[in-house]
């Protein structure tokens, strides 16, 4: 009886439950890449009354799931019950809006906005999205709603970018607001984010009502638990960032509005804290030792052309020796290399090592043939040969094989393989070697750009967008006011100058030492600067401004360096060039890594190295291969000496 009893309960409630479906609600079965922004508008309700009949959509759409939605009538209905007071005014967000003009043009707060449609703190502002502005407020509303006021205090690496999107708003909201930021933004700088700032006597200390104003943020707050920034690199998609943050591409554009414009490089999106970002590890740098007893074999492939100096009737082998410099520095290489063989025999590595004349200019070589007649693909690695087209022409015969294929002096880029090493760093890798060490010492980074040194410009805006530019006056001088206003306390500011003007680089030189009293300050330049070696600069005042610069090289005044130094000279009656050190170098640093018990690439996937004047640190680019970043911070010392940066 009590079965038949509960049995009649259950179908009086499922049939009521049905009736009331009936009257008031539809059904609509979720396709895929469905949101709720588009099932609200396609049925004329909001998202809210989507989420109050199916709270398990607040948790993301399901392919196939069913959801019970509204009729329009019955919502207008429940709305009018909801509150008392005027009918239900919507709002449908059309791009580029934000939070903030939204509140601003209904005049209502964004606890009320937000509170009328829950899905706004979990989805964000989306385009398309129907949201519920609260009863009672609309458009002709003229009663001004009391903000209260949000500051922010500019961080170092911010930018007017990131500080809008933190914040809800466009970088034209922030400027209205902070009129001072439309040419630069300091770092420290006070900024009124909403509401309207009281005019106060600019004298008086500020410190403790900023204070009151930070801690009662909940902005400020809720970001720094919540979230954390990442900087969008060259070639991500928005499916990789989603893919990385953990979200539907849905979800990661709600968080970031401004990848519904399309995912541009340097953009700064708000990403989960939760998730841990993929960084480049920076390897470390190690001696290695012998460790394997099995035989390796290494070729060097170098241009000598024998065949072209046999051939030359009209001048002498002496004669060429004067003239050809592409010769010189293959003699210079070799040489160098034969000095590592040498070492490495001492040190007993079974090593075979073949040398072929790869005979080659920019567009032609042997390689080919000499693969081909020599078995090369059963080499262990091959140095050369010398020219770009060449390199890439024997990775590509090798490929196949994966026999490492190593670039000795080729500073281009063109084709990738992925048995294919770039031994010189890129004048890109050179140039953000030295952007890092300066961020990794928290430096306050101020640029000094003649107007025609416009690739530099565009490079420091493109990659490294904290930078701040110093104003140049109207004739394209230095601006000693406004260099000197970009500087900040208790940081070293360092000061990046790329101009070949002599009165640019005086004028830069005595704000900057005019400014050592109060401020740490040190010159920086981003590749070699000829100006700088004549007399009319000091060599002097560059050593007090510790003239900082990256660089391949190094001049190696260390125990082993000498002893290698002293070796060539013995062999060679003369000391080594910086060629002849390269050929040392890198023979050396390739015989070490084939005498352990692992693959070549193996090696180089974990261990950085450093040899007496080049460091080998690579990394797998994204087209294939690997790439040099092994690059040495120099400045001149006050003892007149070059020295290594910490």
């Amino acid at each position: 009886m009590m079965k038949y009893f509960f049995a009649i309960c259950i179908t009086v409630l499922f049939f009521n439950y049905s009736v009331f479906s009936q009257e008031k609600t539809t059904t609509h079965k979720v396709e895929k890449g469905e949101t709720i922004s588009q099932i609200a508008i396609k049925y004329s309700v909001t998202p809210y009354d989507i989420y109050q009949l199916n709270p398990d959509a607040l948790s993301g759409l399901k392919p196939n799931s069913v959801l019970l939605i509204p009729k329009s009538n019955g919502r207008q209905k429940v709305a009018v019950q909801t509150k008392s007071v005027g009918k239900t005014v919507t709002h449908e967000v059309a791009p580029k809006e934000t939070l903030y003009g939204i509140e601003k043009k209904y005049g209502v707060s964004d606890e009320a906005l937000k509170q009328a449609n829950p899905f706004l703190e979990k989805d964000g502002l989306q385009i398309g999205q129907t949201l519920t502005i609260p009863s009672g407020i609309g458009q002709k509303n003229t009663t001004p709603v009391q903000t209260k006021v949000v500051y922010h205090d500019v961080l170092p690496k911010e930018t007017k970018y990131s500080i809008a999107k933190k914040y809800g708003i466009t970088i034209e909201e922030l400027e209205k607001k902070n009129p001072e930021i439309v040419s630069n933004l300091p770092v420290g700088y006070k900024l009124v984010i909403k509401g309207n700032a009281p005019k106060v006597d600019k004298t008086a200390p500020a410190v403790e009502a900023k204070k009151e104003i930070v801690k009662a943020s909940p902005e400020k707050v809720s970001t720094a638990v919540n979230y954390l920034n990442y900087t969008v690199k060259p070639k991500e998609t928005l499916y990789s960032l989603s893919k990385m943050a953990g979200m539907s591409q849905e979800g990661l554009i709600a968080l970031n509005p401004a990848l519904s414009q399309g995912v541009v490089e340097g953009m700064i999106l708000k990403f989960p804290a939760t998730i841990n970002i993929p960084q480049e590890t920076k390897k470390e740098y190690a001696v290695i030792s012998k460790k394997s007893n099995g035989r390796k074999k290494l070729v060097l492939l170098l241009p000598f052309n024998i065949s072209k100096i046999e051939g030359d009737t009209v001048n002498s082998t002496a004669m060429r020796l004067k003239k050809d410099k592409f010769l010189n520095m293959t003699l210079d290489f070799y040489a160098g290399a034969l000095v590592a063989i040498d070492s490495a025999k001492q040190l007993g590595l079974a090593i075979d090592v073949s040398i072929f004349d790869s005979q080659e200019t920019k567009n032609t070589s042997n390689v080919a043939g000499i693969i081909k007649e020599n078995n090369l693909e059963n080499s262990d690695a091959i140095i050369g040969p010398f020219y770009q087209n060449n390199v890439e022409r024997t990775a590509e015969l090798l490929n196949a094989n994966q026999v490492p294929v190593i670039s000795p002096l080729s500073k281009d880029t063109g084709n990738s393989f992925s048995n294919m090493l770039q031994t010189i760093p890129t004048a890109t890798a050179v140039k953000n070697a030295m952007f890092d060490f300066m961020r990794a010492k928290n430096g306050n980074i101020i640029a000094v750009v003649d107007k025609k040194k416009e690739s530099v410009i565009q490079y420091i805006k493109e990659n490294h967008k904290d930078v701040k530019f110093s104003t140049l006056t109207a004739n394209g001088g230095v601006s000693a006011e406004n260099l000197k206003s970009l500087f900040v306390k208790d940081r070293i500011n360092y000061v990046v100058m790329e101009t070949g003007n002599t009165g640019m680089i005086k004028s830069t030189m005595a704000t900057m030492l005019g400014a050592m009293a109060a401020y740490k300050v040190q010159l920086v330049i981003l590749e070699p600067n000829e100006t700088l070696d004549t007399d009319e600069i000091s060599f002097v005042n560059l050593t007090k401004l510790k003239l900082m610069y990256p660089s391949v090289t190094r001049e190696n005044e260390s125990p082993e360096a000498l002893v290698f130094e002293k070796e060539f000279k013995k062999k060679n009656k003369i000391y080594p060039s910086a060629f002849a050190t390269r050929g040392f170098d890198i023979t050396f640093d390739t015989m070490m890594r084939l005498s352990q018990d692992k693959k070549y690439q193996e090696t180089i996937e974990t261990t950085a190295t450093e040899q007496v004047d080049n460091k080998f640190e690579f990394y797998k680019k994204e087209d294939g291969g690997y790439i040099n970043k092994g690059v040495y911070i120099l400045y001149y010392d006050t003892d007149l000496t070059i020295k290594q940066a910490n």
